[in-house]
C-alpha cells in the first residue's frame, strides 16, 4: 500500500493579504506584529516618491525613487497598483510579490483603498483584503498626535481624508476594529490562517486526496 504524502497536502499558493486603514487606525503596526509573529510572510516594499522620514531604511521600509522613474515602471507595467497618496505617489513593484505567490509565501500589503481595488482586478483571487477601523474619532486623532510624526496642519488633513477613506468600508473581505491591539492582532491573525486553509489554495490537496483514495481502495 503506498504512503500518503502529508507534504504533498501542505502545498499551497501564496496569497496577498491587504491591511489597509485611516493614517493612524493602527495597519502599520499590525503589519509589523504580523511579519514579526506570521512565518512564511514577508512583507511588500512598495515605491515611493516622497523623501525618507527619520528611522526609515531604503529597501527596507520603501525603495524611494523620483517621480521619473515612478512614471516609467507605470509605463513598463511594472506595478501590480499604484497610487497618489497627500501628493506623493506609491506602488507594488509586480515580480517579487508574483515569485513569492508561486514559492507559496504570502505577502503583506499595507496600501489604502485604491491600491486594493487595483490588486482586486488583477489579481482577485489572489487577494485577502481586511479594513482596519479605529474605535472612535477622538482615539483617531489622538493616535496621530501621539505619533509625533506630523504638524497639525497635516494631522487635520489626515482627519478630513479619514471620512473618505472610511466609505471603502464595505468594500473589504474582512473588518477589524482596532479597540484593543492584542486583540486585533489575534482576530487579524486567525483570518489570515483560515484563507491558508482554503481549498483552491491548497495546490498539492488533489495529489493527497486521490493517494488517499488509492489507499483506502488498496
Amino acid at each position: 500500500m503506498a504512503k500518503t504524502s502529508a507534504i504533498g497536502a501542505g502545498e499551497r499558493r501564496g496569497l496577498m493579504f491587504v491591511l489597509s486603514s485611516p493614517s493612524g487606525a493602527g495597519k502599520s503596526t499590525l503589519s509589523r506584529m504580523l511579519i514579526e509573529k506570521t512565518p512564511g510572510m514577508r512583507m511588500s516594499v512598495s515605491v515611493t516618491t516622497r523623501a525618507k522620514r527619520p528611522g526609515e531604511v531604503d529597501g527596507q521600509h520603501y525603495h524611494f525613487i523620483d517621480q521619473a522613474k515612478f512614471d516609467a515602471m507605470v509605463k513598463q507595467q511594472e506595478l501590480l497598483e499604484h497610487a497618489a497618496v497627500f501628493d506623493h505617489h506609491y506602488g507594488t513593484p509586480r515580480k517579487p510579490v508574483e515569485n513569492a505567490l508561486t514559492a507559496g509565501e504570502d505577502v503583506l500589503f499595507d496600501i489604502d483603498w485604491q491600491g486594493t481595488q487595483q490588486l482586486r482586478e488583477k489579481a482577485r483571487d489572489d487577494v485577502v483584503s481586511v479594513f482596519i477601523l479605529p474605535p472612535s474619532a477622538e482615539d483617531l486623532e489622538r493616535r496621530l498626535h501621539t505619533r509625533a510624526q506630523d504638524s497639525d496642519e497635516v494631522i487635520r488633513g489626515r482627519m478630513s481624508r479619514a471620512t473618505h477613506e472610511l466609505s471603502h468600508w464595505a468594500e473589504y473581505d474582512y473588518v477589524v476594529i482596532n479597540s484593543d491591539l492584542d486583540a486585533a492582532f489575534a482576530e487579524t491573525e486567525t483570518i489570515l490562517r483560515a484563507e491558508r486553509l482554503k481549498r483552491e489554495r491548497q495546490t498539492g490537496l488533489s495529489a493527497f486526496v486521490r493517494a488517499l483514495q488509492e489507499q483506502l481502495q488498496g
